[in-house]
């Protein structure tokens, strides 16, 4: 599958899955360690959780598994790499606080995901 295409379906999958403020950033031309970020959020630690289990059993059930995952204990950042895809998945404070889309955004490359269930909270 195409990295934007991966991207596409990560972003999907956790928008169906009440993730907010779902973010794809292209990071191709900044690192050489993936093509697309995407980054979402939750309101608290148990929906980060959810929100890691759901994603992974769903392109689990495609043929799509991680490389590797991080921080699934704490639950406060999850991070899986699909290798052209990182996701990360954030407790809303702690987003706020690493800022990831000001560290990686050189402002063409951000693109705010609009799905179906996206209610901007």
């Amino acid at each position: 599958m195409a990295p934007a295409d991966l991207a596409l379906k990560i972003a999907q999958i956790l928008d169906s899955k009440k993730a907010s403020d779902i973010t794809i950033l292209k990071v191709d031309h900044m690192t050489s360690i993936a093509d697309y970020f995407v980054i979402a959020s939750a309101r608290s630690t148990q929906a980060v959780h959810s929100l890691y289990e759901d994603l992974s059993d769903k392109l689990n059930e495609e043929g799509i598994f991680f490389r590797r995952n991080d921080g699934v204990r704490e639950s406060r950042w999850i991070v899986l790499d699909y290798a052209s895809v990182i996701v990360h998945i954030f407790y809303q404070e702690v987003r706020e606080h690493y800022n990831l889309e000001r560290l990686w955004a050189d402002g063409t490359n951000l693109v705010p995901f609009e799905g179906a269930g996206q209610d901007g909270q």
